[in-house]
């Protein structure tokens, strides 16, 4: 996946296309993975009834969560996924924000992805009656020892991810089919433990209030749905079919249905379908098998089943031989698991908080990264002493998250869509899609409330998030922050030549109206001893200034003897002029002042790209000169009030 590089490397690595049926299992291995604490973490929760909380859970996934996420992978076909729908959809510092909060829940999501299945991976190896009397009681130092493995591995490079996926999926779902068609015929050679299933069914009342018991049980089996967002990260290494653009020429956002690559998109759904219906299967075998079969003394907190309910039942059903085989199928799936949520969390980040200007650059390049993860992973395995349980919770509120925001991105984006087609329009997608952010909300409520340990964790990532983002903003704040340029015609970048050389004296203005560059003409002729022309310099800001970095369009024309230049398209007026300042290298510059207050111009200036002009241009002026060589003679810089 990874090989050490920065993100383009790994777009450009995206350009292999393979069958869906190949990428399914890079999807697979985080959410098939989950069978490896899933059944244990359902018996804690609902006990007998776990069978019963699962059909729930997977009605869920069927018809609230597949359906929102076949529109998801229409909308965002190159992998962005719901987050960026969002972007998209709330537009200015709104959306912003709504990025921030979600890149702290999906962070969460992914970090508690690699401490959990680290745990419950070092869970099956110190409980293998082989590996035990080596290990011993040491699930912690496991723990520790597989994530620090997981971080060399990604410092030294990690490549061909599907073929690796491929060979770590397969087996383990083979396994587990083996294991519960084992336990189904243990059932039907011994029906009374099906008798005693159903008496402890029974002794919770009658069906409505199994069904409700089952229903509260149900956000902490959500970890039983994790992988949605995974799927359509996947989306550019689909094939797809003619006439589909290359998925190096997807630009993302949602494009025009020309520009769809629809076989694409048919071939992410049917991913998306196949990995939710093999999931189904699993999870319902599975949790029917344990509930039945494993005694409650073993399922409990310290008891043999906790954790790894189906590894218990292999060794019980099938022997130490086949036991073993299973944990290390198990382990291996749980690592890999580890490797998928550390290449979502080295694909996310760089996605988003640099272009927002929210982080270093350093935050492209995938090494440093790997350690500034690896730091948190082992944080948080403190935290929680490797307690696979104990992560449940902030695992669920993590992905619970990630399904609300893909739910409402659904919800927004077609209540637009009908809207532009006819005004007033009643959209049955839109209505349908807010009913599953209902149901996301409510169990992301529920889940809080039953465990608040996750939204402590979840809200730390979040605060992490929105405060080092403001800080590298700050930090960052006085760069150009401008892409790219061109000019409007040309006329512009013919008058441009002729100013270009220390041939001008650049004047920013507040307006551009003829009457103040008269105005402003005679008091610079009148106090400074000006040779050459004036180039009248106005900064015409975009709509949407929460942006970090702009595209420029430069018009020029002429004014007498003067020059009169108009830059669009910027989101801060210093940074533009100090930027078209080194372009144009002038004899002088000449700034003014407004006097105004300090605290309120520099958050005018962070939040909107407005502030105390003069001053800014002078400090991001002298900060880029101190990093360049001096080959030449800088222009002289003049202050004037306004």
């Amino acid at each position: 996946m990874f090989a050490g590089g920065s993100p383009e490397d790994v777009a450009h690595q995206a350009h292999q296309t393979h069958a869906w049926y190949r990428v399914l299992w890079l999807t697979g291995v985080d959410y098939f993975s989950t069978l490896g604490y899933q059944p244990g973490i359902a018996l804690l929760a609902a006990g007998a009834i776990s069978p019963i909380a699962t059909l729930i859970l997977v009605f869920v996934t069927l018809f609230a969560l597949l359906p929102i996420y076949g529109e998801v992978a229409r909308r965002s076909y190159n992998g962005q996924g719901s987050i960026a729908m969002l972007e998209r959809l709330l537009p200015g510092w709104k959306g912003k924000v709504f990025v921030l909060v979600m890149l702290g829940f999906a962070s969460t999501g992914f970090v508690v992805t690699m401490t959990l299945s680290a745990a419950d991976a070092a869970e099956h190896i110190v409980e293998n009656p082989l590996l035990h009397p080596y290990f011993g009681d040491a699930q912690l130092v496991v723990t520790l020892v597989l994530l620090t493995l997981l971080a060399l591995v990604f410092l030294r490079g990690f490549g061909d991810a599907i073929g690796v996926a491929m060979a770590v999926g397969i087996p383990y779902i083979l396994l587990n089919l083996v294991v519960i068609g084992r336990g189904l015929l243990e059932i039907a050679r011994h029906p009374e433990h099906l008798a005693q299933w159903q008496a402890a069914v029974a002794f919770r009342g009658d069906w409505t209030a199994v069904l409700l018991v089952a229903a509260v049980a149900l956000p902490r089996l959500a970890l039983g749905m994790s992988g949605f967002e995974t799927g359509v990260s996947v989306m550019p290494l689909v094939k797809g079919s003619p006439p589909d653009p290359p998925a190096h020429e997807d630009h993302g956002g949602e494009q025009s249905a020309e520009g769809r690559p629809e076989g694409r998109i048919r071939a992410t759904r049917r991913l998306l379908t196949a990995a939710a219906a093999i999931m189904s299967v699993m999870l319902i075998g599975t949790s029917f098998v344990t509930a039945v079969l494993i005694p409650e003394e073993a399922y409990r907190e310290g008891g043999k089943a906790s954790g790894r309910a189906l590894a218990w039942l292999s060794h019980d059903l099938l022997g130490a031989g086949f036991g073993t085989l299973y944990d290390v199928s198990t382990i291996l799936i749980l690592w890999f698991a580890g490797s998928s949520a550390m290449v979502a969390m080295l694909t996310l980040i760089p996605r988003y908080l640099p272009r927002f200007g929210m982080a270093p650059r350093w935050v492209s390049y995938a090494r440093p990264l790997v350690l500034v993860l690896f730091v948190v992973d082992v944080l948080v395995t403190l935290w929680f002493d490797a307690d696979v349980a104990a992560q449940g919770g902030a695992y669920a509120t993590g992905v619970l998250a990630l399904f609300l925001s893909a739910a409402v991105a659904v919800a927004l984006a077609r209540g637009q869509e009908a809207r532009a087609a006819r005004p007033r329009r009643f959209s049955l997608g839109a209505l349908y899609a807010w009913g599953a952010a209902a149901i996301f909300l409510l169990t992301l409520v529920q889940n809080s409330i039953l465990r608040p340990d996750g939204v402590v964790i979840a809200l730390l990532f979040v605060l992490a998030v929105m405060g080092l983002s403001a800080l590298s903003r700050w930090r960052r704040a006085t760069e150009f922050r401008v892409e790219s340029l061109a000019f409007a015609d040309a006329e512009s970048a013919s008058l441009w030549e002729q100013m270009v050389g220390r041939k001008v004296n650049l004047v920013p203005l507040r307006t551009a109206r003829e009457a103040h560059r008269k105005k402003k003409a005679a008091e610079i002729r009148s106090y400074y001893a000006v040779k050459g022309s004036l180039a009248f310099l106005h900064v015409h800001l975009r709509d949407d200034r929460s942006a970090f970095t702009s595209s420029l369009k430069i018009a020029v024309r002429r004014s007498g003897d003067d020059f009169v230049v108009h830059v669009k398209g910027a989101v801060a007026i210093a940074n533009t002029i100090a930027y078209t300042s080194e372009l144009l290298d002038p004899r002088s510059i000449f700034l003014g002042l407004t006097r105004e207050n300090p605290m309120s111009q520099a958050l005018k200036y962070l939040l909107w790209g407005q502030g105390e002009t003069g001053i800014l241009v002078y400090h991001i002026l002298i900060r880029y000169w101190a990093w360049t060589p001096e080959d030449d003679v800088r222009p002289l810089i003049f202050l004037m009030s306004e």
